[in-house]
């Protein structure tokens, strides 16, 4: 049987986890409710140092009670992240052929998944470094990408992360991340189909859903 939970334990691992990269996509997140319409790169830089700030004055509270560290991850996500165009892109011709309960659903579950996957690898992180790479776009541009680097201590290889953002009617809302190398979209994607093909897409969101709501109870 699928286990969702061990995908998510090895996508959190292997790829959230290390050095804590999470605090950085949450940083991004936030960072668009500063200035719709401020380039991209701005707002990641702007406000790095604000949600650092709050999670190192916060984290005992958040690891003590997990439902302030979710409020905070829902507040700073939520509005400003594209989980319908996420979701379309992750289901891919799944998403064609679904009616629009099972889309929604999907969206809902989905955006519930990432919030618990981000909430955890949030309490990872250690301190440390990001640097801000060149960025490259021209004002005509309705898609970027804001390239950035987590630079662990001890001499540590450089983690490349990068945001992917698009315009929508004047808002930059995100819609992927690669950490590593690793797009977060086409690591589900190619997770999910094979779900769907042997067990349905309704399967898949209970899947999902269940597990949403049984982590909360364990919280």
């Amino acid at each position: 049987m699928f286990n969702h939970s061990v995908l998510r334990k090895n996508i959190v691992r292997n790829s959230l986890v290390r050095g804590g990269l999470a605090i950085f996509i949450l940083t991004l997140f936030s960072s668009v409710s500063m200035a719709a319409t401020a380039a991209p790169d701005v707002l990641v830089r702007d406000t790095t140092n604000e949600i650092l700030s709050l999670l190192r004055k916060n984290h005992t509270a958040y690891k003590k009670d997990t439902k302030k560290l979710y409020a905070m991850v829902h507040k700073k996500i939520l509005p400003h992240f594209d989980f319908t165009a996420m979701s379309r892109m992750v289901l891919a011709r799944n998403w064609r052929s679904a009616n629009e309960n099972q889309r929604s659903r999907f969206t809902i579950a989905f955006r519930d998944l990432l919030v618990r996957t981000y909430a955890t690898a949030l309490l990872k992180y250690t301190n440390e470094k990001i640097a801000f790479l060149p960025y490259h776009a021209q004002p005509s541009d309705r898609k970027v990408m804001v390239k950035t680097e987590i630079r662990p201590g001890a001499g540590g290889p450089a983690i490349p992360l990068y945001y992917r953002f698009y315009d929508k009617q004047g808002e930059w809302k995100v819609f992927d991340v690669s950490i590593d190398g690793v797009s977060m979209v086409t690591n589900y994607r190619s997770v999910y189909a094979e779900k769907v093909r042997k067990q349905g897409l309704d399967a898949l969101i209970d899947q999902i859903s269940t597990e949403n709501t049984t982590d909360k109870k364990t919280k």
